[in-house]
């Protein structure tokens, strides 16, 4: 909610793409935002027992992939929490072209939490063994491996029960440095115009040895703004 304070404003319209069980776009609607959300698995079926405390009319939920859905309003505030850079470059170029040309009013901000390569590549290798907590109700013994791919910029993350270690399941996160996030906006209609690191708010300029983005943070928010004269642009198809 600070986040979405200080760099979206006090009030307004807010798109939340892939809000998964709904706590935050319940959080946002109790502060006086009108909150569309937006989540294609069944996570999206929990949002409304989140939300029995907010004001009628506004927290609105589609349980939809965002890539196909339609909306015909348009929001002051587009929100990607810990999500973007699951695909190809082509799909987040597809997304951030619809984020500006159907979604956000023109002089609009988009938030946008996006992975940092720097830390996931120093986590390569890694393997982390997650105990049962019977008191908190977790019954699962986990292991996790991180891998990362330097080709593709990619962070391969691994989970397994220790019970069944041919039983895996992995995710595969495209990470950007902010300049390739700045190349990957090019004609999209979106600018970066800050990033948030941690506690820092920092213009998209050059940094030398800045310890958080080089060691410390896993992700970043990038600030994005709206370019109403760039919000016919059309994304390549490959």
């Amino acid at each position: 909610m600070r986040l979405l304070h200080d760099h979206g404003g006090d009030v307004g319209r807010v798109l939340e793409l892939g809000s998964g069980y709904g706590a935050t776009a319940a959080a946002a609607a109790r502060a006086g935002y009108s909150v569309t959300a937006v989540e294609v698995s069944n996570r999206a079926d929990v949002t409304s027992g989140l939300a029995k405390d907010v004001a009628p009319g506004s927290l609105t939920v589609h349980k939809a992939d965002f890539y196909e859905l339609d909306l015909e309003d348009r929001f002051d505030i587009v929100c990607y929490w810990n999500g973007f850079g699951v695909g190809s470059d082509a799909e987040q170029r597809r997304l951030l072209v619809r984020i500006a040309a159907e979604w956000l009013r023109p002089g609009g901000v988009a938030l946008i939490d996006v992975f940092n390569p720097f830390v996931w590549s120093r986590w390569d290798g890694d393997e982390e063994h997650l105990a049962p907590d019977a008191a908190a109700g977790y019954d699962h013994e986990l292991r996790e491996r991180t891998s990362f791919d330097p080709v593709m910029c990619t962070a391969i993350d691994t989970w397994w029960e220790t019970t069944s270690p041919d039983r895996q399941i992995s995710q595969v996160l495209r990470c950007y440095t902010p300049a390739d996030l700045a190349l990957l906006l090019t004609g999209t209609g979106l600018t970066l115009t800050k990033i948030v690191v941690g506690d820092r708010v920092l213009s998209p300029s050059p940094h030398p040895g800045m310890g958080e983005l080089l060691r410390e943070q896993h992700e970043y928010l990038a600030i994005l703004h709206h370019e109403p004269d760039q919000s016919q642009a059309v994304c390549p198809t490959g």
